[in-house]
C-alpha cells in the first residue's frame, strides 16, 4: 500500500469518529433524562452539572455553552451552530492580572452571572450571549448577534453588535397562524 492509500484509509476512518451528528437524549445534572432533547456531539458544555436544561431543545453543532455561573435553558429552544453563550468571562482579569493571574484566586474584573434562554426562544448562528443574559420566552436572536447582559422581553426579536430589540415574534407567527387556525390553541398554549 502506498503512503498516500494509508492516509487516506486514516482519513476515513478518523472522519467516521469526529463528524458532527445529533445526540438524542440528554441527562441533566440532576439526574433527569430528557428523552427528547437533542445536543451535537460537536459542542462544548462547561459545568454540566450547573445546566438547567428543558425539554425538547435542540443545540446544534460548534457551540461553547458555558453553564459554570448556572444557566437555564428552556423547553422548546433551538440554538442553532458556532453559538457562544456566556455566563462567565476572565479577559478584563486576565489584562489586569497579566502572568500573575493563575497565582491568584479570587480575580479583580472576573464576571461571573447565571443566564436564561427562556422557552421557544430560537438563536442564529454565530451569536453570542454574555453572562447575565435573560431571554424572555419566544424570543429569537438574529445571526451574527452580539446580546450583552441584561433582561429582554418575551417575544423579543434580537439583532446587531451590540444587539438590540428589533421586533416581535408574534408579529412573525401571525401570518402563519391566520393559513393554520389549527395550530393556533397549541400557540396559545406555552405564549401565555
Amino acid at each position: 500500500m502506498s503512503p498516500n492509500g494509508f492516509l487516506d484509509k486514516l482519513r476515513f476512518r478518523l472522519s467516521g469518529w469526529i463528524r458532527p451528528r445529533m445526540v438524542v437524549g440528554f441527562t441533566r445534572g440532576d439526574g433527569v433524562r430528557l428523552m427528547r432533547t437533542r445536543i451535537s456531539n460537536t459542542t462544548r458544555v462547561e459545568s454540566p452539572q450547573r445546566l438547567d436544561v428543558d425539554e425538547n431543545v435542540f443545540i446544534g453543532h460548534f457551540n461553547f455553552i458555558d453553564a459554570s455561573g448556572g444557566l437555564t435553558i428552556g423547553e422548546g429552544c433551538q440554538i442553532t451552530n458556532y453559538v457562544s453563550i456566556l455566563t462567565h468571562s476572565s479577559h478584563i482579569a486576565i489584562r489586569l492580572y497579566g502572568a500573575e493571574y493563575l497565582d491568584h484566586r479570587e480575580h479583580v474584573g472576573y464576571l461571573k452571572k447565571p443566564s436564561v434562554v427562556g422557552p421557544y426562544c430560537f438563536v442564529g448562528p454565530h451569536s453570542v450571549l454574555m453572562p447575565g443574559v435573560s431571554l424572555g420566552k419566544g424570543s429569537l436572536v438574529r445571526a451574527y448577534s452580539f446580546v450583552p447582559a441584561g433582561d429582554y422581553p418575551d417575544f423579543a426579536i434580537l439583532a446587531g453588535n451590540p444587539a438590540r430589540v428589533v421586533g416581535d415574534t408574534r408579529e412573525m407567527d401571525a401570518p402563519w397562524l391566520a393559513e393554520h387556525p389549527e395550530l393556533k390553541p397549541l400557540y396559545e398554549d406555552w405564549a401565555r
